[in-house]
């Protein structure tokens, strides 16, 4: 998927473990069904999961080390399952980088499903709880999503040269330059998960159950974490989480916004090399233009 992706196997994983943590030596190693984009992700026992960078990147391990942070932060602040940091492992022979080892959350993700109405509200309910959390004192750090819409003029421009071939560019660049302009005003940056995409989110029975890859827990727009109403929801279910969350119009055009600007980046990015990954921002760029032809 990525240019400068390491590659890791099985046995390096096994291999990695019973150096590093002895006492996980007689629980089988596996990979789970689906595959992470950022991380590679190896089931250990019944309980954990490894997880390998898959890009080099500057400060690995402060990375990490925010993300268990994070985790640690949100664990048990709702009533949905998120996963528990357990340990940093250390790079070894057959790959180079730290990795880290966290709980496994049971559930199923939903990528394919269609939820309805009570899942809308499960997901209200746990946007609510990370709103609530205590920001103590930070601010958005300007890093990825979450502050001034215009601060994505660059990518967008990446993105809209680089999809020519696969999306009616014209019209999205309309789109984008009503999106761009939507103003922030003086609301508060709150914390948000930061990216409520479907192979983030648990299910079981229609409801929701857990929330997954939550390192990115931080301060940033209140409406960043809406870009799970698109990405999950269709138009009905839509209705029921904004109405529980008490959007208002412009709260709710923001977190269109934000799905806007991450879905324009998975489409051309993983057109060939992760097709159900670019399948997902398709489909939720159909729910964000058909919105706009409502407005």
């Amino acid at each position: 998927m990525h240019d400068d992706q390491l590659d890791i196997s099985g046995p390096t994983v096994r291999a990695l473990i019973d150096e590093q943590f002895p006492q996980w030596r007689e629980l089988p190693v596996r990979p789970p069904a689906g595959h992470g984009t950022v991380n590679a992700i190896f089931r250990v026992g019944d309980e954990l999961t490894a997880r390998f960078p898959l890009q080099p990147r500057p400060g690995v391990r402060a990375w990490l080390e925010a993300e268990a942070a994070a985790a640690t932060e949100l664990l048990g602040r709702t009533r949905f399952a998120t996963p528990a940091p357990v340990a940093i492992g250390e790079p070894g022979p057959g790959y180079p980088l730290p990795w880290s080892v966290q709980t496994w959350i049971p559930g199923v993700v939903a990528t394919d499903q269609t939820p309805g109405d009570a899942f809308a509200s499960d997901l209200a309910e746990f946007i609510t709880g990370v709103r609530a959390l205590d920001t103590h004192g930070r601010t958005f750090t300007g890093d990825g999503r979450g502050g001034d819409l215009k601060d994505h003029d660059a990518s967008m421009e990446t993105c809209f040269d680089r999809s020519e071939s696969l999306l009616d560019v014209p019209a999205l660049r309309r789109l984008w330059s009503h999106l761009r302009e939507l103003p922030r005003g003086d609301t508060p940056d709150v914390m948000n998960h930061g990216d409520l995409m479907p192979g983030n989110v648990l299910m079981a029975d229609g409801r929701l159950t857990g929330v997954l890859d939550v390192g990115g827990l931080g301060p940033a727009d209140p409406a960043l974490d809406l870009i799970g109403a698109w990405h999950l929801l269709d138009p009905g279910p839509r209705a029921t989480l904004r109405d529980e969350l008490a959007c208002d119009d412009l709260e709710w055009e923001r977190g269109r916004a934000w799905a806007f600007v991450q879905v324009m980046e998975l489409i051309w990015y993983y057109d060939t090399t992760n097709p159900p990954m670019a399948g997902i921002g398709r489909r939720t760029l159909a729910r964000v233009v058909a919105a706009d032809m409502g407005r």
